[in-house]
């Protein structure tokens, strides 16, 4: 069961999170051979303050 997780800013809609999660399940099919109710998809909103990037904070930028 393919299993993805996108981890990202938050500010994301529902409406583009359902666009994102059917444009990989249908590549995911495509490409692995395997059915949508195998594919799980995670999206986590993380806010700029809990993610760094060489040593600092996008929050901090």
């Amino acid at each position: 069961m393919p299993h993805v997780q996108i981890h990202w800013f938050e500010g994301r809609t529902a409406e583009q999170k359902r666009e994102l999660a059917e444009a990989l399940t249908n590549e995911i099919c495509r490409i692995g051979r395997c059915e949508p109710e195998s594919v799980g998809i995670v999206f986590t909103d993380v806010d700029t303050s809990d993610w760094a990037r060489a040593g600092k904070l996008f929050s901090d930028k």
